[in-house]
């Protein structure tokens, strides 16, 4: 009896527990579509749950981090059904992007007029770069709003392994590559001179071929001629000989 008892206590401890992380692993998260390379550009999805029985997300604000790392340029990409919002601001220290000098940056996007109804997501995608070089990590902070007027604030940073209830979104930056720093120009280089290389190669062999064409054309010439001369000797032999036979 005492066991049965400790079981079903167990149960509903642990019950208990899965109900009280639910919310927590369901939270407003941020993804990017491949990489997200130091110095680079890349796309990065919003993912935005309901975590609400009864009601629907009809709003997502997301604040970025334009002070310690402002992003030049935010392209969203259409939603359906949503009306997209980017907000910029001035800067203190301009930023040199491409020769050029930019004196404002995006400092919030939001997303309107769309519904995320229960047991639904939506993505929100965005282009985002120059991506910063002396940052691992980009932290957004994200108000999501119900159509019941409820505020749900994703903005508490993590801290080390342990999560806050309502963390930030966090997008993870990976090493630079050569890819984002004139890789690509010296890729295109690269397959130049291996273009050129080839073109090259393939004219020797041509030249090769040809050569020993005009070689195999000059054998058979040689040949066909010793040839003739030979069956023309024979031929006279043949009629000198049966000319002798008949006076004999």
């Amino acid at each position: 009896m005492n066991v049965s008892r400790i079981a079903v206590a167990g149960s509903v401890a642990a019950s208990t527990v899965l109900l009280l992380a639910g919310p927590a692993v369901a939270h407003v998260s941020v993804q990017p579509q491949g990489e997200a390379a130091k110095g680079g550009y890349a796309t990065i999805n919003f993912k935005v749950p309901n975590e609400r029985d009864k009601a629907s997300t009809n709003k997502l604000e997301v604040s970025f981090p334009v002070t310690e790392h402002p992003l030049a340029s935010v392209m969203p990409q259409p939603v359906p059904g949503w009306t997209v919002k980017v907000e910029k601001a001035k800067l203190a220290k301009p930023l040199e992007i491409h020769g050029k000098k930019i004196t404002e940056a995006v400092s919030k996007v939001t997303w309107t007029g769309g519904k995320i109804g229960p047991g639904e997501f939506q993505q929100f995608p965005l282009s985002v770069g120059q991506l910063p070089e002396d940052a691992d990590e980009l932290v957004f902070k994200a108000l999501q709003t119900y159509d019941n007027n409820e505020v749900v604030r994703w903005i508490e940073v993590p801290q080390g392994d342990k999560e806050p209830a309502l963390p930030a979104p966090v997008l993870k930056l990976s090493a630079a590559s050569d890819d984002h720093h004139g890789g690509g120009a010296k890729g295109a280089e690269a397959k130049d001179e291996k273009s050129e290389k080839g073109e090259k190669d393939a004219h020797a062999e041509e030249s090769a071929s040809s050569d020993d064409g005009d070689s195999s054309d000059t054998t058979a010439r040689a040949l066909g001629i010793a040839g003739i001369v030979v069956g023309v000797a024979g031929l006279a032999f043949g009629f000198v000989a049966s000319r002798r036979r008949a006076r004999a």
